[in-house]
């Protein structure tokens, strides 16, 4: 069964794969690795989940629909154990990657909208 005939819609990390190339293409970019992993979802299938680092860095942002057959997504910044201390370079380069993954996190939420709607199985 191709992810086409799935149903609810699924976004495949191939599919979220070809929307951050996209991003990407008209983005340019940012300085900022971007990564879909692999992620088991319901019924074992890859439903794919986005990360954004900086160049130089291993801080994540974690970037996924909320939930299953949900087209709305979000952000998630890991807690850590302890607090982390910036200079303003260094907290000006966490605010660049904030903004550049919000949006990334607004362009992914666009096309599953799109493609949920383009796929006639969510309303408008």
């Amino acid at each position: 069964m191709s992810d086409d005939d799935d149903f609810p819609p699924r976004r495949t990390r191939e599919r979220l794969q070809g929307w951050v190339d996209d991003f990407l293409a008209e983005d340019g970019d940012s300085g900022h690795r971007i990564d879909v992993m692999p992620q088991e979802g319901e019924r074992d299938l890859d439903t794919g989940l986005v990360v954004m680092r900086p160049r130089h860095s291993e801080m994540p942002i974690y970037i996924q629909p909320r939930a299953y057959d949900d087209p709305l997504w979000e952000m998630t910044l890991p807690a850590r154990d302890e607090e982390v201390t910036m200079t303003p370079l260094e907290l000006g380069r966490l605010a660049a990657l904030v903004v550049a993954a919000v949006n990334l996190c607004t362009y992914l939420q666009f096309r599953s909208l799109e493609w949920d709607r383009r796929s006639g199985r969510r309303g408008d």
